[in-house]
């Protein structure tokens, strides 16, 4: 029977709740639906990399072949034999990772809610790069910490700038491989000099590498887990190489913390779902990665090529940008006296779309700075897009 003349409810939300905020790329997202949009905006992999035949005929197999368990309720860690697969494929000769080190995630969004739910307190302080990761940077704030912006340049993170903010810091965050939103990798020696600095100041790492894999050359960068496995925290993730549809990420961490993780995912959702982590492990465990990944990496060197020539072509002489060797991002630096979110405004008017750089900043936003993302345009589209924001920049020089 319905309550006639209900009081209305004042909600009355918790002090965490109102730390909640949309993501920007998030909003900007409902906008670039309109296919008349030229959209460099979300960083979302190309649909055209998305294996469909390979995971419907897994999808079948797994469910023809052990339906019933994989439809069931799964261990809070994950799959084993993913995680086996996940433990092996980061292994060499020098560092052993134990499937034990695995924790499957819903995404790697997950593991970043789990690793601060775990390792902040409200005021723990939190060493991010400058800029960060929006997705990261959201995660981490609902936990109310102290951001402290570690220095960067055109080469990344610069170790040695860490020290100074170290003091009394609960975690460092850092994407060392064609930084999403930079798109700058660290060198070989500068990922040496941060692991050994962290090392030394006893700072936990956190290795977040989603776009690992998408070098363009083929040739990946060694992994900072591997240089300390006891201090570094490594963040993988399956939606850029297969497909983000499938919400499979997963964090490598000592076995202390795994552990604490772990508790803290059965609180949120018990655990990821057993029947993605049986298809994953389905489609990836015979080698099918080491045929897949060159289409994705040469689909995206290509998109990237062709947005590098056209800014060269469009964008006047005082506007610069980063040359990523990898990933799906290109960094764009503007004059100091341009709002790229006022830029935002006319670009959508003139049918383009990109993410203003200020949300990607933890303290003393850059306006100046924008994201574009390439890998969902094609080349055609991206010239033309790029020749619009060309001529909005030049206007207001």
């Amino acid at each position: 029977m319905k309550i006639e003349n209900p009081n209305p409810i004042e909600w009355r939300f918790s002090e965490r709740a109102s730390q909640l905020q949309s993501s920007f790329i998030r909003e900007i997202l409902k906008i670039t639906q309109r296919p008349e949009i030229i959209s460099f905006a979300g960083g979302l992999p190309s649909p055209a990399t998305f294996p469909v035949e390979h995971m419907k005929a897994a999808f079948d197999k797994v469910l023809s072949e052990n339906g019933k368990v994989a439809l069931q309720y799964g261990p809070t860690d994950g799959y084993p034999l993913l995680r086996e697969w996940i433990a092996n494929s980061l292994s060499t000769a020098t560092c052993k990772i134990l499937p034990e080190q695995v924790l499957m995630t819903s995404g790697s969004q997950q593991a970043l809610d789990l690793l601060g739910k775990v390792l902040i307190d409200e005021g723990s302080r939190v060493l991010v790069e400058t800029p960060s990761y929006l997705g990261a940077l959201q995660a981490f704030s609902v936990y109310r910490p102290e951001f402290k912006s570690v220095a960067t340049d055109e080469h990344g993170l610069v170790p040695s700038s860490i020290a100074a903010v170290a003091e009394g810091a609960r975690l460092l965050y850092a994407l060392p491989n064609f930084q999403n939103p930079t798109g700058r990798s660290l060198s070989i020696e500068r990922r040496q000099e941060l692991v050994e600095t962290c090392a030394r100041l006893g700072l936990p790492l956190i290795e977040d590498d989603p776009y690992g894999a998408l070098s363009y050359k083929g040739e990946p960068f060694p992994k900072m887990l591997n240089m300390n496995p006891d201090g570094v925290i490594y963040m993988g993730s399956f939606s850029k190489v297969l497909t983000p549809g499938i919400r499979l990420g997963y964090v490598v961490a000592p076995l202390p913390l795994v552990r604490r993780l772990e508790l803290a995912k059965q609180a949120a959702d018990l655990h990821t779902a057993q029947l993605t982590q049986m298809v994953v492990y389905e489609v990836v465990k015979d080698g099918f990665l080491d045929q897949h990944i060159p289409t994705i990496r040469a689909l995206y060197a290509n998109q990237c090529q062709a947005m590098l020539d056209a800014i060269a072509e469009f964008f006047p002489a005082s506007v610069t940008w980063t040359k990523p060797e990898g990933g799906m991002f290109i960094w764009v630096t503007l004059p100091k006296h341009i709002d790229a979110m006022k830029l935002l405004d006319q670009a959508i008017a003139a049918k383009v779309a990109f993410v203003p750089g200020a949300p990607f900043y933890a303290n003393e936003a850059e306006t100046n700075t924008l994201r574009l993302s390439f890998v969902t345009v094609p080349p055609e589209r991206i010239r033309e897009g790029v020749a619009i924001l060309g001529k909005l920049i030049a206007a207001q020089l």
